[in-house]
């Protein structure tokens, strides 16, 4: 095919396939993130591209991409790779892919490595289905409007994290959520794999404390119990009962998602929906 998707390791350069090394040694050009991480695996298996390595990442994928569609029409063939993983995914490559699709050019995806599958099994949560949404929004307000949005999800939830943006975030899900059960894997396929399982504040604490290294968030989907209507059982029965016995909505609201996977707002909304029917339930 005169343009491929090529899935490269994500840890060990072992992880990675006959057929994979086999389009890359036959590669007119190699369109990579970057240059000196991709030598690195090239180098290791003595592959050389006619037409070098092209840079191609978020940041020159406007001045790049027709270089690299010219190429194309020309009948070269282009083999483009990620850092680490599957191209295309959180990255320019489905660009060049959609723009070739649409020109009627020929072009493949071959099958590989991703962080995703692994994370997801390695969570212990529930693996189908589930929802890979990639990288949370930079903005905070976008970030709050998504997790409000993936509140009532009834699947397993699937983001990558920045190390450096990893405790705000996870504490953001905590507050939309709830304090659901939860797993960090990191560094998959590499000498510090690890996965961190808990609820979502345990794996706060620990990315506070210090952790590094790629990351991918699983998060347990919305319980039955957490969208059962007010007349059943489940947390809302439980939230009665306590203001029954007395609390205040901020004690209710600390103690029903310490022991439910519900978002705090939700249970907030639950309690002050009708105030009459609350009486002197105070704050």
């Amino acid at each position: 095919m005169p343009l491929t998707l090529v899935p490269t390791p994500i840890g060990n350069l072992e992880d990675i396939t006959l057929r994979a090394l086999r389009v890359l040694q036959k590669a007119d050009i190699i369109a990579c993130e970057d240059t000196r991480t991709s030598s690195i695996l090239l180098r290791h298996y003595d592959i050389t591209a006619p037409g070098g390595l092209v840079p191609f990442h978020l940041h020159n994928e406007n001045r790049c991409l027709p270089r690299l569609l010219d190429a194309l029409r020309e009948g070269k063939y282009v083999a483009v790779i990620s850092d680490a993983g599957t191209p295309g995914i959180s990255d320019p490559g489905w660009i060049l892919l959609r723009r070739a699709l649409d020109e009627g050019l020929e072009a493949d995806v071959l099958p590989g490595p991703s962080a995703v599958l692994p994370a997801v099994l390695l969570s212990g949560l529930t693996p189908h289905p589930f929802l890979f949404y990639g990288f949370p929004p930079e903005k905070p307000g976008e970030r709050a409007k998504l997790f409000q949005s993936l509140a009532e999800f009834p699947w397993t939830l699937c983001f990558y994290v920045s190390p450096h943006k990893a405790a705000r975030q996870i504490g953001e899900m905590t507050e939309a959520l709830g304090d659901r059960r939860a797993a960090l894997v990191r560094e998959i396929s590499k000498v510090h794999q690890e996965a961190v399982r808990g609820r979502l504040s345990d794996i706060l604490a620990r990315v506070e404390a210090g952790l590094k290294g790629e990351m991918v968030l699983a998060v347990e989907g919305c319980s039955s119990e957490a969208t059962a209507d007010g007349s059943g059982g489940g947390w809302q029965a439980e939230a009665d009962e306590l203001r029954d016995a007395g609390k205040t909505v901020r004690e209710t609201v600390r103690e029903i998602i310490a022991r439910y996977p519900v978002a705090k707002n939700a249970v907030k909304e639950y309690l002050m929906r009708d105030q009459g029917r609350l009486g002197n339930f105070s704050l």
